[in-house]
């Protein structure tokens, strides 16, 4: 072989073996290049916009394909050029599982040749020159008449017979080119990578959770069953929650037992956090994961508990945190999933100087790793038999990543309606990670934003960027670990504003119900938690009482049902108030549109002016419109973009819904009088 024919067989190798004019240069939404699917809700829309570019001008044709895992062809929707090389199509999703799309263009000869062929007829080509044009049109459509059906294939041959005969205006219609488009080989077509969508239960997105200890569901302070915490229920249903979320139910361990507010000893009657799981049942025997309480009666009265709860329309949540007790079966069972001590004591949890002595941490390192995982996934599984679909996971930010890849994918291939929230208040990076593996709704910073400023910023953040393709942010004005001294120091007024900040920005949120309800604000000190913890002692709450916020709570859950704007997260939209204490946003879903406003100053009434974007959320300029306050009854005629409020302490909040058409000013607009008791 000569050297030049050496080289040239070289440089012949390298050559690709395909390629294209075609470039898809983005595809939009996707997560990590489309490494993670983004979510959805059954119901919602995935809006994709695609990149697409070609040398020189030909035009081009781009379609967006998707199908459900479980279907076998692809529905096909045709994107919308919208400039600047970027082209826009939708789908809806309407069945829990994971959903693939993809992108594929090619260029349009047709509709290329058609564009070319307008403008010289608009130019006044001579006739012999339309002519051998035409014949070029009658070639395309003979190439798309060769695998098109009858009825479309005679349509073709009767355009191809005008063309023949020179009538150029059979060759200008958008009938003619969609045809051809349909059937017509497509040149040079390239097809992007596939993407996900994981496409969970409505209530992944639009739920208002409910926690509370059945232990403490007697109106005495003794030890209640989950029969007794079933008599809560249907007051929980009436106030408008979705979800009942129960803290860890399992038998409490007795060795090393924290006391009251998490006293390092307890009395002999502190029943223990529920928390430190594993501890001895009725027979004697050890029960951890897969057993209830015997104080809260047996797996019989937890299973009761779920069908009550389902009459009621009402989801059980359950709390499930991977630790045990010194006195769980795995201990004895399986030590090797255990850190140990050089003197080989089982290690406990603790975080310097902070010790955990009730509880012990699991190694996810151990060599038997496979076997714990297993077991694990089994307690997801257990629970799913007695009819929980919806869990709370403690700390999942302390176990590996790898784990949850894995057990949350397992478990969906048969429970895909599988609801798992995060409680992960760590770094941002992690938290949005676990939301990537499968995690369909987490904890948030809620709790500790709280100026004007911040509630904008973690908002925009949340519902307007990229994360919220995969973030979905649960919003949480207390838990039992967490009672901010923005509640403490506002008292009813701050636990006024807080639950409408939650039930309203973001569509799933929870509240840990009775301190809340009942305005408890009492403070460990130097601790950002309840004093009489409930974490660690029974609770009497009056679950009756007149003066506690449950009117107001029911009220808030209400508009939201009522609202679809408000049953959504990202069309959230902010809103200048002139005032730094008063924040001001919009949701808007179809016609439905909503605007809130809150004080944020739990001491002070403010004043001040909302000014609304009226060509933005399409109200009228010029003419009046109706307004009406959803959470105090009140009806205003507006005008304009500026409206003057005044919000005081004891009613620190308006939910206005707006009618969008216009009205006759049939009302004399007395909004600058409003002041509400």
């Amino acid at each position: 072989m000569t050297p030049s024919a050496a080289s040239h067989s070289s440089a012949t190798e390298s050559l690709p073996t395909s390629w294209s004019r075609v470039v898809i240069s983005s595809v939009a939404p996707m997560v990590d290049g489309g490494r993670w699917p983004i979510k959805r809700t059954v119901g919602e829309e995935v809006a994709v916009t695609a990149g697409v570019i070609v040398d020189s001008h030909e035009v081009l044709s781009v379609e967006l394909l998707y199908r459900h895992e479980d279907e076998d062809t692809e529905h096909v929707v045709r994107m919308a050029d919208a400039g600047n090389d970027e082209y826009e199509g939708a789908f809806g999703v309407s069945t829990i599982g994971t959903y693939l799309y993809r992108v594929r263009a090619w260029i349009d000869r047709f509709a290329t040749w058609q564009d070319q062929f307008r403008r010289r007829v608009e130019g006044g080509e001579p006739p012999a020159e339309i002519e051998s044009e035409l014949q070029v049109g009658v070639d395309l459509l003979a190439e798309a008449a060769e695998d098109a059906p009858p009825d479309d294939r005679e349509l073709l041959e009767a355009h191809i017979e005008a063309f023949e005969n020179g009538n150029a205006a059979a060759a200008l219609g958008d009938e003619i080119a969609e045809l051809v488009r349909r059937h017509a080989p497509h040149h040079q077509q390239t097809t992007s990578a596939t993407y996900e969508v994981l496409v969970d239960p409505e209530l992944a997105r639009n739920a208002a959770w409910y926690e509370f200890f059945p232990r403490s569901a007697r109106p005495d302070d003794q030890h209640a069953t989950l029969d007794d915490a079933a008599e809560r229920l249907p007051r929980i249903q009436e106030m408008g929650f979705d979800i009942v979320y129960l803290p860890p139910v399992h038998p409490i361990g007795e060795t090393n037992r924290k006391g009251t507010d998490d006293a390092p000893e307890a009395a002999p009657d502190d029943p223990g956090s529920p928390w430190a799981i594993g501890g001895f049942l009725e027979d004697g025997s050890k029960g951890g994961h897969k057993s209830v309480h015997p104080k809260l009666g047996g797996i019989e009265a937890f299973d009761r508990f779920v069908d009550q709860a389902t009459a009621l329309g009402l989801e059980v949540a359950l709390d499930l945190a991977f630790q045990t007790s010194p006195d769980h079966p795995y201990v004895e069972e399986h030590p090797e999933w255990f850190s140990h001590r050089p003197d080989g004591s089982i290690r406990y949890a603790e975080n310097p100087p902070k010790k955990y002595k009730d509880i012990h941490p699991i190694d996810f390192e151990t060599d038997d790793w496979p076997a714990l995982w297993h077991e694990l996934k089994s307690i997801f599984e257990y629970w799913i038999d007695h009819g929980v679909t919806t869990f709370r996971v403690d700390n999942p930010h302390t176990k590996p990543f790898a784990f949850w890849q894995w057990c949350l994918r397992e478990l969906r291939k048969e429970t895909p309606e599988l609801i798992v929230l995060a409680e992960a208040f760590t770094r941002p990076k992690t938290m949005y990670n676990l939301a990537k593996l499968g995690f369909n709704t987490s904890y948030t910073y809620f709790a500790w934003r709280n100026t004007k400023q911040e509630l904008q910023e973690y908002g925009r953040e949340l519902f307007q960027t990229e994360v919220a393709e995969h973030y979905r942010p649960n919003f949480w004005p207390n838990t039992p670990d967490i009672l901010h001294d923005e509640l403490v120091q506002g008292g009813r007024p701050a636990h006024k504003a807080r639950f409408v900040l939650a039930a309203t920005m973001s569509s799933a949120y929870g509240v840990y119900g009775p301190p809340f309800e009942h305005v408890d604000n009492r403070q460990r000190e130097a601790k950002e938690e309840y004093a009489h913890n409930e974490k660690y002692q029974i609770r009497t709450w009056d679950w009756n009482d007149p003066t506690s916020l449950q009117p107001f709570m029911a009220r808030v859950n209400r508009i939201r049902d009522d609202n679809p704007a408000l049953q959504r997260m990202r069309n959230i939209r902010f809103h200048e108030t002139k005032d730094p204490k008063l924040i001001a946003y919009s949701k808007a879903t179809g016609d439905n549109l909503v605007v809130v406003v809150v004080n944020l100053d739990a001491h002070n009434a403010r004043e001040g002016q909302l000014v609304l974007p009226n060509d933005d959320l399409d109200l009228p300029s010029d003419t009046a419109f109706p307004v009406h306050d959803l959470l105090n009854d009140a009806r205003y005629t507006w005008r304009g973009t500026h409206h003057y409020l005044h919000l005081t302490p004891e009613a620190p909040a308006h939910i206005f819904r707006i009618d969008r058409a216009p009205t006759d000013e049939t009302t004399h607009s007395v909004y600058n009088q409003l002041v509400h008791a």
